[in-house]
């Protein structure tokens, strides 16, 4: 008795194109530029120094996930906001996950503590600058805050479908955001805070959904490729009785154009399934690396000031910019 006997077939879900990724990527940092030089355009150097920490930071990103073959790997950028890359897999892997996400920040902490050291040696400014940016942007990266990194990569250490913890951590980490943009009188993190807000929200509407679907047994822990005729509608059902804008679409649209909404609808719904495959050893790595950068913030600090042969640059270093 085949499935396909008692449930037509599910609309096919439309594959995200590929083509132009590079192209995007181009015109995306162009945008950020001339976005940022509006703003700022007596900053060159400053902008110089932020283009490269965040190609190198996001670049550790895209080569981990074209090394797993996630598919549709794209790097972005978002003027006056940051960058980001994203990718899609049918199954995720736990190891892999954290690999990716730490790619990004890690070998980015790396690189400013080599910068900083160098800047002594050579007693070049642009180091200092660059390794300070370095350090800055992947250190504050790595908070475990929504969507950064390293709250990234405080999901990847959860195994099971935590979705109430998730979601008080996301909302947590959006209110952060515009309180400390607020404090800081910085308005890119308080429209940073409240576009996490917008993404609370849905998944505020994705985990009532998940609710409902848990309670009539129906699995929504799987790909869109995976997912059975049989499921597919029941999962459609429970969309329509809790959306009244779908429901609106449906009366409007004939059935051959609202079939690819609906697709998108149900899959956006469904969460990728993770295999929890990373041994103690590798959460053990990650978690030490994680500690050790963040320890940055307090320690490094520190060091400089208390340290001679830095203490002694970091005057020299101030003077410097005073005369510029």
């Amino acid at each position: 008795m085949e499935e396909f006997n008692f449930y037509p077939d599910k609309p096919e879900l439309k594959e995200k194109q590929t083509n132009g990724g590079f192209s995007a990527t181009v015109l995306s940092i162009v945008i950020f530029i001339i976005t940022f030089l509006l703003f700022f355009s007596e900053e060159l150097s400053f902008l110089l120094n932020i283009l490269a920490v965040l190609i190198i930071h996001e670049l550790g990103h895209f080569l981990a996930m074209k090394f797993f073959k996630y598919r549709n790997v794209k790097m972005l950028f978002v003027p006056l906001m940051g960058a980001f890359v994203q990718g899609d897999k049918d199954e995720y892997s736990q190891k892999e996950t954290m690999i990716v996400v730490g790619a990004g920040p890690f070998p980015g902490v790396l690189f400013g503590i080599v910068f900083l050291f160098l800047s002594v040696q050579f007693h070049e400014r642009w180091m200092v600058d660059l390794g300070l940016m370095f350090l800055l942007l992947n250190l504050l990266n790595l908070l475990p805050i929504e969507p950064l990194d390293g709250g990234q990569l405080f999901k990847s250490f959860i195994k099971g479908n935590y979705e109430l913890l998730l979601l008080a951590f996301s909302f947590i980490s959006s209110m952060i955001l515009i309180l400390g943009g607020l404090y800081l009188n910085n308005w890119i993190l308080v429209i940073f805070g409240f576009f996490m807000g917008f993404r609370v929200r849905a998944m505020q509407k994705n985990y009532l959904i998940h609710k409902e679907l848990k309670k009539r047994n129906i699995p929504f822990i799987t790909s869109y490729k995976n997912l059975s005729n049989k499921n597919y509608i029941q999962i459609k059902e429970v969309l329509m009785e809790q959306s009244a804008a779908l429901n609106k679409i449906k009366e409007m649209m004939p059935n051959e154009e609202l079939d690819p909404i609906l697709a998108e609808q149900v899959n956006g719904v469904l969460i990728s399934p993770m295999q929890y495959d990373a041994s103690i050893f590798v959460k053990i790595i990650f978690l030490f690396l994680w500690i050790i950068s963040l320890s940055l913030i307090i320690v490094l600090p520190f060091l400089l000031l208390t340290n001679t042969l830095w203490a002694d640059y970091f005057d020299w270093y101030i003077n410097e910019i005073s005369f510029k």
